[in-house]
């Protein structure tokens, strides 16, 4: 009987920084060596580079970088297989790889079979599909190598299988949406049971852009049974132990992290995503404007627990139709979190943009542009406090907002990164009521009153809009699931209702492609996956 160590070296790399990630990767190895003393360190795809590394695949130097950064790791891997990630170039032709080191040497390589060209993935602008399984003996067992998408297809198992593998170790780079957890664990089993051997899966963790992955590291037994599932959204090394009779590979019961409530899974995608984002591109902190609203509620929120109050700032500007319960529930909420807050009114300011313009708008009676110019001198305000302190700018606006264009173009929509970019305003209340179950820092009145922008006296979102519960139904149906407007009046919508709001998205979209990013939560947010024409005819009702 032959025992095997196996750990899962779960990390956060940086796109681009090579230097950065190999030296973070050897440190790991060095923690996992010492710890648990392994046979097998198991790495996420492409983690020398990062994922995904996008066009900086295309630049000349990758080749030279990348071979430097496999001689360092190869030197640290003597008396275990450690393997890792990287781009390989062969011939002209890029490969997604895995490296295979041992002894001080790369002793075999794997080029990814099933590249995925759909919603945020489009590996096939960069890589050549791999053409061949690798089965490796790793101390007496036959061990299949594979990389994130070759599990979600049915071929490189069956390849695997073919060849006699008794154990499929692979490197994911797999993004977080809601329930996705839930899919890979019943995909990763569905596997094993299709190859008849137990399946070690290392997934990437961090923020990227706009995109999260999540960990949650997992091995499963030959029957598809959960052995080890590492903890979501923090750098983990867990190791799974094993057994090997010479037919067959047998794990030992492993540590089993929680699986998270979806609604907690979310919020901590967000903070996650803040947070590298922030560091990763080298911010001091941030910035927002806190109306006394629940999406800058929900914001501030979300900022604090990524950075701490220290490194968040909270503005409010009040203007003549700013309600005093908004005055006071931002400050309350300020006080609460313990964050920098400051007051500046935009009265004169605004002021004075009237008075510049009055020749121009002479005869004409006020309309939405006056309460545009509302928002947009508090984005002035916004983007100078940034400019001054290294400080992004934080926008609060949310995924039907987004949608339908109830925003103003460099006004709220000014800033560097937009929290709530995929989350609807349903959502955005449930995400509320569950921060405040954590501790309660949001004032209820702010999660109970109705929604408004207070552009204008008494205004309400709902003026303007449909009830939010409706709209977000119709914008998941179109947006999300793609249906046409037919399709969704056929499901029981107003017809007239329907095509207004899908109406609006389309109109919208110049808007979008100069919005910020925003950390992804559904399996269809605005950016990557959602790639739409300004300019089009489309006929929205087929």
């Amino acid at each position: 009987m032959t025992s095997l160590r196996i750990v899962m070296a779960q990390i956060n790399p940086i796109v681009g920084d090579i230097e950065g990630n190999t030296n973070k990767i050897i440190a790991t190895i060095e923690t996992a060596v010492s710890r648990h003393d392994p046979q097998v360190i198991l790495f996420p795809e492409l983690v020398v580079t990062g994922y995904p590394p996008e066009d900086l695949l295309l630049r000349s130097s990758l080749t030279h970088r990348v071979e430097r950064a496999l001689q360092r790791i190869a030197s640290q891997a003597p008396n275990c297989y450690v393997i890792v990630g990287y781009p390989r170039s062969i011939d002209n032709d890029l490969f997604n790889a895995a490296g295979v080191f041992f002894g001080g040497k790369l002793v075999n390589e794997y080029h990814k079979q099933c590249l995925p060209n759909y919603r945020v993935f489009d590996e096939k602008r960069y890589f050549k599909e791999g053409r061949h399984t690798l089965v490796m003996d790793i101390f007496g067992v036959p061990t299949a190598i594979s990389i994130c998408e070759d599990v979600w297809e049915d071929a490189p198992t069956a390849g695997a299988k073919a060849e006699g593998a008794q154990l499929m170790l692979n490197l994911s780079a797999s993004p977080f949406h809601a329930g996705k957890q839930i899919e890979r664990e019943a995909l990763l089993a569905q596997r094993a049971w299709q190859g008849g051997m137990p399946v070690v899966y290392c997934n990437l963790v961090g923020g990227q852009d706009e995109l999260v992955f999540d960990g949650a590291s997992m091995a499963v037994s030959a029957e598809g049974e959960l052995i080890a599932r590492s903890p979501a959204y923090v750098e983990y090394i867990s190791c799974v132990n094993a057994s090997w009779d010479g037919r067959r590979l047998r794990f030992d019961d492993g540590e089993v992290s929680d699986l998270r409530p979806v609604l907690e899974d979310i919020y901590e995608t967000l903070v996650l995503g803040v947070r590298d984002y922030v560091n990763k591109n080298g911010f001091k902190g941030v910035v927002l404007g806190l109306s006394g609203g629940i999406d800058s509620a929900l914001t501030l929120a979300v900022a604090v627990d990524a950075l701490g109050a220290e490194r968040v700032e909270a503005v409010m500007m009040p203007f003549r139709y700013t309600a005093s319960m908004s005055m006071e529930d931002a400050q309350s909420q300020a006080n609460v979190q313990g964050v920098s807050y400051k007051v500046m009114s935009i009265e004169a300011m605004y002021d004075s943009f009237m008075v510049a313009l009055s020749d121009e708008f002479e005869g004409m009676s006020a309309d939405k542009t006056e309460e545009n110019l509302q928002a947009r001198c508090r984005g002035v305000l916004l983007m100078a406090i940034s400019n001054k302190k290294g400080y992004l700018v934080l926008t609060t606006g949310n995924k039907s907002e987004v949608a339908v264009g109830y925003s103003t173009l460099y006004g709220d929509m000014a800033g560097g990164f937009d929290v709530l970019k995929d989350v609807s305003k349903m959502r955005v209340f449930e995400l509320a009521r569950y921060r405040n179950t954590v501790s309660p820092v949001i004032p209820q009145r702010v999660i109970d009153r109705p929604p408004s922008a207070e552009l204008a006296p008494d205004q309400k979102d709902q003026d303007s809009l449909p009830p939010y519960d409706i709209l977000d139904q119709v914008l998941e149906r179109y947006i999300e699931c793609d249906e046409s407007a037919e399709t969704i009046i056929a499901a029981g919508y107003d017809r007239e209702m329907v095509y207004r709001i899908l109406r609006l998205v389309d109109l919208n979209e110049y808007k979008r492609r100069q919005a910020p990013i925003g950390t992804r939560i559904t399996e269809r947010g605005f950016g990557r996956d959602r790639r739409y024409p300004i300019t089009q005819k489309w006929l929205i009702g087929d």
